[in-house]
């Protein structure tokens, strides 16, 4: 096989896997123990498999991540998760998510903020989230202690979506998806294998 032919195929492969076949993942830094990372994603049509996780708590090295999920549309809250671990290669014990065997069409949000700034069942991500922290001072994690854990704490956050349209973070330092980022590259390569070949 030739490795135009080879491009084309991997390119073909990656723009044909389905309307909620796409990874994204994003990460950035927590300034204080109070703040909320929230990444907003869209299912395009009913999926199975979607997951949304956090790999960055790696043994301590940063805080302890409690995460949410929220119907976007409404604002009402799904669920939420204080330790969940077994979801993807790279996390370690305390790290947090949702593997969800099926989830509707629609769009979500999930958020990450440090233990133990859990919301109420009834919580409301427009109206009421109730985020038990929400009230108070910011204080910085280098200088705050999070309950039962450890002190001084690492500040970076890492979010992975998978299986779902399209994902967005406001708040994070990588700005492309994965699935995006390779079909751009598979693109590149095929116009200048394309380009070579008139040169040639």
């Amino acid at each position: 096989m030739t490795i135009k032919k080879a491009l084309a195929t991997a390119l073909v492969a990656a723009l044909s896997t389905g309307a909620n076949a796409a990874t994204f993942h994003f990460t950035g830094n927590l300034a204080s123990h109070n703040d909320v990372i929230t990444t907003a994603f869209t299912v395009g049509q009913n999926a199975t498999n979607v997951r949304v996780w956090t790999d960055s708590y790696l043994s301590g090295t940063n805080f302890d991540p409690i995460t949410a999920l929220w119907n976007a549309t409404t604002g009402a809250l799904i669920a939420q998760n204080d330790d969940n671990p077994n979801i993807a290669a790279g996390q370690t014990s305390y790290d947090s998510g949702f593997l969800l065997a099926t989830l509707a069409a629609g769009d979500y949000l999930f958020t990450v903020t440090p233990y133990a700034n859990f919301v109420p069942s009834n919580a409301n991500y427009y109206t009421d989230p109730g985020f038990a922290y929400a009230a108070e001072t910011p204080i910085p994690l280098s200088q705050w202690c999070q309950p039962f854990s450890h002190c001084n704490m690492g500040t970076n956050w890492s979010v992975w979506v998978d299986g779902v349209t399209s994902a967005t973070n406001p708040h994070s330092t990588v700005p492309e998806p994965i699935s995006m980022a390779l079909a751009g590259t598979g693109l590149a390569a095929l116009a200048l294998n394309r380009r070579s070949k008139r040169a040639a």
